[in-house]
């Protein structure tokens, strides 16, 4: 081939070629075009490559070419096009090639190439149209002379280590593919994200991804002045905050949203059900909150639909029905409430998953779920369904995991689940769950993880099958049961021992029975005599109470200058006296600061209330109101009404309390910042960083337990139960009453927790040794 001097062009693209490149190829002086790329093509790049001179086109790309870029190719001053791209290239990038004005297109993506791109490459390169570097180790700043490669249509430097700020690109009119992904660019500050209203010249924009990197600040509005071309809009790992803009409906080619893992809020827009091309919608890990919008219905090609891990509230709407190309649903960890719509039943294009789990969620399973035959996730774990499991689930041929644990269901295990082959995870705990082990669980081959603790079921556990594997199944919690292997520790199977153990049940079941109803009598009572003291109270009408000056945490906190040790005139053992001034320095006031943490000191208030009601000294102050401290909102502080909500909120400040060890007049919450948005901002991946440590620390468990295996368990339980904590705080605390978790639903999910603590051991013999069962026991609200 070196004799072929005439040769202009060679194109041995997409074959089997292998070796290294011949450097002889140099000795072709007439050669244009080169295509040697899609090969497995070895060893370097030639430096006698820098010989053709009249090339124009070099197209090495998709082999398996190392070593480094030769400076040579800087010197062929006629190129136009050079690729690259998906080689095992090193080095540093040659800064020669950036000034070769003639260059079009450069792309050495996905290599392992080093440097920085020179700064005055926007003016090197004036007729650059393509200019891809992703997936390399390449450093610096993007510069910002890019402003004046006003041709520029493809910037691509996705997965580098990229610093600073992104340059102003508003002559980069003809942009249609911006790519700067996981980088490090950006400062989290208020300005980072300037450059997107430049953006808004280039009328051809399709593709913009900046995920991945470190930049912050509110998402402007500018936004939605971008091109309605746009087709892809990756933000999503970032530190953006504000809402997400109605006025983005207006991109009806839009294809692919993500602006999840930030810090947006507010609700989400019905604008949303405009973007009718739309197929993967992600908003999930933000602080969006509010409904979801039923107009989400009209996206008829979206694939996939993640809002998890938000402050969603009210009913999964219907609509979501309609969305007949769905082959993925992630709603979980949200505050979603009422049944689960049959509408979603009928998306028989649910391939991949749905998940429900982690909200609040009544009613049955319903049994139109037999529908969904291609489904292979189906998570509906930790809501308050109930009733038994549809035995319509035996239609779900492809199920390969199904966790329903946490929530109310009973009745048997259906044996229509034989028909599950595929399973792999099964997750039936903490339900209702009664009679025996199915015989058919045996039998499922590829079962990897069986859950079945925490219920009612009965009789003889099976050795065989996954039976076999300690590892693999968790029978705990379920006393009726007995054999298997040594492992579980169970009893062994008897009749005798039956007959002993009906008879243990039924005299406990009788002795819990009576104490139930003594406990009624007694309530019943203790309401009477509440009933007749306050027909009495109401007789005597109190003018002190009304008389009682309202006086809001703030006011206390401001009179005091913050509580300041400069005005603080005593300490006791329950708390410390501070001096006050109100009305503008008219009124001083002693103001007496009580640490509830401390024991007793609740108690010494009551004591000292009643002392004070019937004692009258000149030397003894004047009580002029009181004020509960739990947050700055003090509700109680602003009427003398009190409210179920109120009651609520405050237990959901108790909560986050115990939680955190940090308390609602911490210095460090200014600002918007208050305990409840402390530990909002921290759910649900970094809770452990604000937790008090010794809830995990002085556990049993972890100290006689010498099982890796099991020890490792244990922590997991324990996490898991210290993010529903917080979690539930959260939700308690919530800034509008009609936002905050219902009662019935806290004490649930709080037994819930109760029972993953207590284990298999009796309540007395476990709260010894762990903190964090006694605080949830302490915490935990009557029925």
């Amino acid at each position: 081939m070196s004799r072929c001097s005439n040769l202009v062009e060679i194109y041995l693209s997409h074959n089997l070629l292998v070796g290294k490149i011949p450097s002889e190829l140099s000795s072709l002086p007439k050669i244009e075009v080169l295509h040697l790329d899609s090969n497995n093509l070895t060893g370097s790049i030639p430096s006698s490559l820098g010989n053709l001179s009249c090339i124009q086109k070099l197209f090495l790309g998709d082999n398996k070419l190392d070593g480094s870029i030769p400076d040579s190719v800087g010197s062929l001053k006629n190129l136009e096009e050079l690729s690259l791209a998906e080689n095992r290239l090193s080095g540093t990038l040659p800064s020669s090639i950036f000034n070769i004005s003639s260059l079009v297109a450069f792309d050495v993506g996905v290599n392992r190439v080093q440097g920085g791109i020179p700064l005055d490459f926007g003016f090197t390169l004036p007729n650059l149209l393509f200019l891809s570097l992703g997936f390399n180790q390449i450093t610096g700043v993007i510069p910002s002379s890019m402003f004046n490669a006003s041709k520029l249509e493809v910037f691509q430097v996705t997965s580098n280590n990229l610093t600073g700020e992104v340059p102003s690109l508003e002559k980069l009119q003809r942009l249609t593919v911006f790519r700067i992904a996981t980088n490090s660019l950006g400062s989290g500050g208020h300005h980072d994200l300037n450059f997107l209203c430049s953006l808004t010249n280039a009328t051809s924009l399709k593709h913009l991804d900046i995920n991945n990197n470190n930049f912050g600040g509110l998402l402007p509005g500018c936004i939605c002045n971008l091109s309605i071309t746009l087709e892809t809009l990756i933000l999503n790992s970032n530190k953006i905050f504000g809402s997400i803009p109605a006025g983005i409906g207006k991109f009806i080619n839009l294809q692919t949203l993500h602006m999840w893992d930030n810090q947006l809020s507010g609700t989400i827009s019905p604008a949303i059900g405009e973007l009718q091309n739309l197929v993967t919608l992600a908003l999930n890990a933000n602080r969006l909150s509010g409904n979801i919008p039923p107009s989400i219905g009209n996206l008829k090609k979206l694939l996939q639909l993640y809002l998890f891990e938000n402050f969603l509230q009210g009913s999964i709407p219907s609509s979501l029905g309609q969305c007949q190309s769905l082959t993925t649903i992630n709603l979980s960890y949200n505050n979603l409430s009422g049944t689960i719509p049959p509408q979603l039943m009928d998306l028989t294009s649910l391939s991949v998953g749905l998940d429900l789990s982690r909200n609040q969620l009544v009613g049955s399973l319903p049994t139109e779920v037999g529908k969904l035959i291609n489904l292979e996730i189906l998570f509906i774990s930790r809501n308050m369904l109930e009733g038994e499991i549809p035995s319509t689930l035996g239609s779900c041929i492809k199920l390969e995991q199904f966790k329903l644990g946490g929530n109310l269901f009973q009745g048997p295990i259906p044996l229509s689940l034989s028909s599950l082959r595929g399973l792999r995870v099964l997750e039936l705990s903490q339900n209702n769950i009664s009679g025996e082990i199915p015989k058919f669980l045996v039998e499922l081959q590829l079962v990897q993880n069986l859950n079945l603790s925490y219920n009612d079921l009965e009789g003889v556990i099976p050795t065989e099958g996954v039976f076999k594997n300690a590892s693999a199944i968790s029978v705990f919690g379920n006393s009726k049961l007995c054999g298997g292997i040594p492992e579980f520790q169970l009893p062994i199977c008897g009749s005798e021992k039956s007959k002993h153990k009906r008879l243990t049940i039924a005299v406990k079941l009788a002795a819990a029975i009576i104490s139930v109803l003594v406990g009624i009598l007694l309530s019943v009572s203790f309401l009477f005599l509440c009933w007749v003291r306050k027909r009495k109270d109401k007789k005597k009408p109190n003018s002190s109470i009304n008389s009682l000056r309202h006086l809001s945490y703030q006011n206390l906190y401001n009179a005091t200058d913050g509580f300041s040790s400069a005005n603080q005139i005593g300490m006791g053992s329950f708390g410390s006296v501070y001096k006050g001034i109100l009305d503008e320095g008219k009124t001083i006031i002693a103001v007496k600061v009580l640490n509830l943490l401390h024991h007793g000191a609740s108690k010494s208030f009551i004591a000292e209330c009643s002392a004070l009601r019937n004692i009258r000294h000149r030397n003894l102050v004047k009580i002029l109101t009181v004020c509960s401290g739990v947050d700055y909102k003090a509700e109680y502080g602003l009427g003398s009404e009190v409210s179920i909500n109120g009651d609520v909120y405050s237990y959901g400040i108790l909560l986050l309390e115990l939680m955190t060890r940090k308390r609602p007049s911490d210095i460090m919450f200014e600002g918007n910042m208050n305990l409840h948005n402390f530990a909002r901002t921290v759910l649900p991946d970094h809770v452990m960083d604000i937790v008090d440590s010794t809830l995990l620390a002085d556990d049993e468990d972890l100290t006689i337990t010498s099982n890796q295996r099991q020890r490792q368990a244990r922590i997991n339980n324990i996490m898991e139960c210290l993010i529903s904590v917080v979690r539930i705080g959260v939700a308690c605390s919530m800034e509008s009453p009609q936002d905050r978790m219902n009662m019935t639903i806290v004490v649930h999910e709080l037994q819930s927790i109760k029972s993953i603590l207590l284990g298999p051991k009796t309540v007395s013999n476990k709260q010894k040794g762990n903190q964090m069962i006694q605080t949830i026991l302490q915490v935990l609200p009557v029925r």
